[in-house]
């Protein structure tokens, strides 16, 4: 009877969403789609202008329509001959600053490496002379030097050193090198300055310097000051140069006498100043060189300017008269000297052709004019059957959008049906399990709820799915942490991995920043939907999920490419199963999580852990890949695998369950995230799905991670910070992996992938401290983790008598050393009796850490073993987050729903953890009951009730609020410490999960929303979320 009920209610329900009503304050019916009834036919008085306008139509005079076409075809014509005119010209434009740039490049670039050499000559003066005493430089010395590397520098005419002279000095300097200081243009004597800069050492090529002064020149001064000021290189305004008379550019280097810092001032770096090397650039032959080297290089014409004054630009090279082509392109050069510009001009030497190709196709285009016309008639007759199938489509299309919004609407309704009695049924079944029940009745009671569960998860796929389909799915951007969500999906199926024996084990990048801003949720259920196919049909072996960046995947891929075998078979052929290259030693599809590479992707990542912030972008693409030893999927079923209600062949789905949507859902979800998803798979080894996410970076100026408020995301305890530890497991993989977990707790790690190599570090180690001798950087380790399968089935647990017989042997040798043993834990996937009694008598602690690792339960696991009892309240430096019995305890809390099976539901699970629970069934009783001045902490408030909904309830009452508010506000008889602010936290209570109902609840200002049925864990981050509040 109750389903007919619900079915009835459903028919009445669907036949409500296409009534006009329904959609009569809606937008669409403002936009003009659905204001009259789509079914129905079009009205024949409509129909009547249209028909009048065909029949003038038919009547038209056809020579004027001829006419008209033809002045059209001259239009057209016209529009096209100006388009193709100015592709063509556009075509040699871009030719014409493709070449321009090149030169302008490669100028660029010969200018810069030149600039390099003589910034490396004023070291070695600064080095070899200033710096050395005797000084083993001369000019012999020099002259030479500079003749031998001439090669370095083709652009420069010559290199020479000035020495810096202060006018006390001029006669002890002159004495010493046997001649006058002189000017640089009269060749005389100087006159007297405060400081001079004559040439000291010259290339052989510009020896007619020496002696010369080279502050003598306004150029060279100028240089010379702009040089020591900055110590940066520095570069004159184009003159002519001495000898050659070419136009050329000196540039100046500033040579100090002893080393500076980059942050000294202006005046030490003046203070410091002993000289100055220059170089002087010949610029028309610079030039000229790098054209002849170009091919085509008759074809433009370049101009070089100097444009630091830009009202008037000097000329460096080229013509002063212009002849040829109008065309003109100007690419920017960056000579090093940011106080001086340039640019440089060129033009094609030649005209540009005409456009044969515009004028050829404009000769068509009239051509066919005539032919258009003749067709006119045809299509006249054609296009009244396009307008009848125009009108069929507007209706088509009337009815679709219709559709869509009756669709939109049955799933909001379906959902809430299915939610609302599945909501008791978990419910009850929960507050069952919590009373007296023997161990048939437990196992009756959690097999329904499973149940229950299975088919809550199939309802929320299938909605996911429509909302894909639909475009309606939306993400959030929050803050979170991977590595928190990682470790969450880990502990959803390590109950079955534990129990299969099977390693399941996640590894997260050091690069991988700790605070994500994205979609947890979203990336959870992927990771979840990939990490449970693995669960379902992987039987031994292990299953492994990697998070790195994508930069560094890449970087690797292409630095290993003959590694990286393309074919999976190639791979499989070249190894030997039981090798422990990956986490279980069995093989795997795909090579990139294998031993070898894994280490060279590590040893890539640590090198590029230093980058800076600043050269960061905002955005993180990470890869992901999830790793099994499964089943594998065949090769005919690869192409369908990412279709919807798809399995790889009929007989996976009855023997391991599922609908075949998860995988389809989860690669939409990755495609909105801005990624893809692929896999590699062989059959009866194993898959690896992988795909990419594109995520933001916190930006550098929010709140640091300790005080950021994080989704999936929880900070672990910082007690075991310093402390030492070994870890001894045969496979290198997997200890990288237990490194990680222990280096996120703070503790130093150091691994052994021998066990003798492991022997050695104990009983040394504890040897040479004991004994007084430099022992390694670990000194005494705090603990030895060991796991049970180190170097194959259960090898581990024998581990602790190696390191007894060795301790024996030397304490034979020497009886006086005392050689204490760290604490010995046990790492295990599975664990029988039989391994529990022999860990216990090989020396193991009690406490043994089950696989897959997490960070917080290795704190768990460490604080039992390391923390004695009594010392436990003084070393606890963080706790886990408060239980729901201690939020809840104590609190008042108002249920209102109209249901009453749904208001026993949520109060029984409020009150089980110690809260005071008052329920109402309606929205006006929760107004009556929240009226201020009230004893209520929170509201949990059901949306979708008779008379008032949970909306309009809510917005009532902060409009009740908000009036208590302020006139408390205005009541200058109440002090201001003793002002009550009301403001009572609800939370949202619906079994509708699409994204309108959540917009909805935050428009109404509620503080919370939760989709029934919920569960404790859900109701314990609603209950943290709106009692922080209060």
């Amino acid at each position: 009877m109750t389903s007919m009920v619900n079915a009835r209610s459903l028919n009445k329900q669907n036949a409500s969403l296409i009534e006009p009503s329904r959609y009569s304050n809606s937008s669409l019916v403002e936009r003009g789609k659905l204001g009259a009834r789509w079914w129905a036919k079009p009205n024949s008085e409509t129909q009547a202008p249209l028909s009048s306008a065909k029949v003038r139509w038919g009547n038209f005079n056809m020579m004027s329509l001829v006419w008209l076409l033809a002045t059209a075809g001259l239009i057209v014509a016209g529009v096209v001959y100006q388009f193709f005119s100015r592709q063509h010209y556009k075509h040699y434009e871009d030719i014409l600053a493709n070449m321009c740039d090149e030169r302008a490049r490669m100028l660029q670039h010969q200018f810069a490496v030149s600039i390099n050499h003589v910034h490396a000559l004023a070291i070695l003066v600064s080095t070899f002379y200033l710096r050395t005493y005797p000084s083993v430089l001369d000019q012999a010395t020099f002259a030479e030097y500079t003749a031998r590397t001439a090669f370095e520098r083709p652009l420069m005419t010559g290199v020479a050193y000035a020495h810096r002279v202060r006018h006390s000095e001029r006669d002890n300097f002159e004495r010493l090198h046997g001649w006058t200081i002189k000017t640089m243009h009269s060749r005389e004597t100087s006159p007297a300055y405060d400081e001079y800069a004559p040439t000291i050492f010259s290339q052989e090529t510009i020896n007619y310097l020496v002696s010369l002064d080279m502050m003598s020149g306004e150029e060279d001064r100028d240089n010379i000051f702009r040089t020591r000021a900055s110590g940066k290189g520095a570069l004159t305004r184009p003159f002519r140069v001495l000898e050659s008379n070419h136009l050329g550019v000196v540039l100046t280097f500033a040579v100090y006498k002893e080393l500076l810092p980059p942050e000294a001032s202006i005046q030490e770096r003046i203070e410091a100043t002993a000289g100055y090397l220059g170089g002087a650039f010949d610029v028309e032959s610079l030039v000229e060189n790098l054209l002849s080297r170009l091919a085509r290089s008759e074809d433009i014409i370049v101009n070089v300017y100097d444009i630091t004054n830009s009202s008037e630009p000097l000329i460096m090279y080229g013509p002063e008269v212009f002849t040829g082509s109008t065309l003109l392109h100007t690419s920017a050069l960056d000579f090093g000297d940011p106080y001086r510009k340039h640019h440089m001009q060129c033009r094609l030497s030649k005209k540009v052709p005409y456009p044969m190709l515009a004028i050829g196709f404009v000769g068509g285009v009239l051509s066919f004019v005539a032919l258009i016309c003749a067709m006119v008639y045809n299509a006249h007759t054609h296009v009244k059957k396009v307008e009848e199938g125009y009108h069929k489509m507007e209706e088509l299309k009337v009815q679709a959008e219709a559709a869509d919004i009756a669709k939109s609407q049955f799933l909001a309704t379906v959902s809430h049906e299915i939610r609302t009695p599945m909501n008791g049924v978990l419910g009850m079944l929960q507050m069952l399990l919590d009373t007296q029940l023997n161990p048939a009745q437990q196992d009756f009671a959690r097999t329904a709820q499973a149940s229950g569960k299975a088919l809550i998860t199939l309802i929320n796929e299938v909605l996911d799915q429509a909302k894909i389909e639909s475009g309606r799915i939306e993400l959030e951007m929050v803050p979170f942490d991977i590595r928190a969500i990682l470790d969450d999906v880990l502990s959803l199926f390590s109950g079955k991995t534990r129990g299969e024996g099977i390693e399941l084990a996640a590894f997260v990048s050091e690069r991988v920043p700790s605070t994500l801003i994205g979609d947890p949720g979203r990336l959870r259920q992927i990771m979840a939907n990939l990490v449970g196919n693995s669960v379902k049909f992987t039987e031994r072996g292990h299953i492994f999920v990697c998070v790195h960046l994508h930069e560094d995947i890449e970087a690797i891929q292409m630095a290993n490419n003959d590694a990286l075998i393309k074919d999976p078979y190639d791979w499989l052929k070249a190894s030997n199963i039981g090798s422990s290259s990956t986490l279980s030693g069995y093989n795997a599809a795909n090579k990139r999580s294998s031993w070898d590479l894994f280490k060279v992707l590590l040893e890539n990542e640590r090198s590029n852990a230093c980058t800076s912030l600043e050269s960061q972008s905002s955005e993180v693409k990470l890869f992901i890949s999830v790793e099994d030893t499964g089943i594998g999927i065949p090769s005919q079923a690869k192409p369908r695998i990412f279709k919807p209600f798809m399995q790889a062949d009929s007989s996976t789905s009855r023997m391991h369950g599922g609908t075949g949507i998860g995988l389809s859902i989860s690669n939409c979800l990755v495609n909105l995230m801005g990624g893809q998803m692929g896999f590699d798979s062989i059959e009866n080894v194993g898959s690896t799905f992988t795909f990419t996410v594109l995520l933001r970076r916190v930006p550098s100026n929010s709140p640091s991670d300790s005080n950021l408020k994080l989704c999936f995301g929880e900070s672990l305890p910082v007690k075991f910070k310093g402390l030492k530890a070994l870890i001894v497991d045969g496979r290198p993989l997997r200890s990288e992996v237990t490194k990680q977990h222990l280096q996120r707790l703070g503790i130093c790690v150091k691994t052994a992938n021998d066990c003798n190599v492991a022997v050695d570090l104990l009983t040394g180690a504890c040897c040479s401290v004991r004994m007084g001798c430099d022992s390694s950087s670990f000194g005494d380790f705090n603990m030895v983790l060991v796991d049970k399968d180190a170097w194959g089935l259960s090898t581990g647990l024998s581990f602790p008598q190696a390191v007894q017989e060795t301790r024996k042997k030397i304490k034979r040798v020497f009886p006086r050393v005392d050689i204490s043993c760290p604490k010995m834990i046990l790492m295990a996937t599975h664990m029988t009796p039989a391994d529990l009694e022999k860990a216990k008598i090989m020396g193991f602690e009690d406490t043994i850490v089950m696989k897959p690792l997490r960070a917080r339960m290795i704190a768990a696991c460490l604080e039992q073993i390391l923390i004695p009892n009594g010392d436990e309240e003084k070393s606890a430096i963080s706790r886990e987050p408060q239980n729901l019995h201690h939020l809840l305890s104590g609190r008042h809390i108002l249920v209102v729903d109209d249901n009453r099976i749904n208001r026993l539901v949520a109060a029984g699970a409020l009150k089980k953890y110690g809260a005071d629970v008052e329920c109402a069934d309606s929205g006006k009783a929760a107004i009556t009951k929240l009226q201020p001045p009230h004893r209520f902490d929170a509201c949990f408030m059901d949306i979708q009730m008779p008379e008032m909904d949970g909306f309009e309830a809510t917005i009532k009452i902060r409009e009740i609020e908000e009036l208590v508010n302020s006139k408390e506000l205005a009541d200058e008889a109440v002090p201001s410490g003793k002002r009550k602010h009301w403001h009572v936290p609800i939370l949202a209570m619906t079994a509708d999960v699409i994204q309108a109902t959540y917009d909805e609840c935050v428009r109404c200002k509620m503080d919370g929303y939760v989709s029934k049925p919920f569960e404790e864990e859900q109701l314990y981050n609603a209950v943290c979320q709106l009692l922080t509040m209060t």
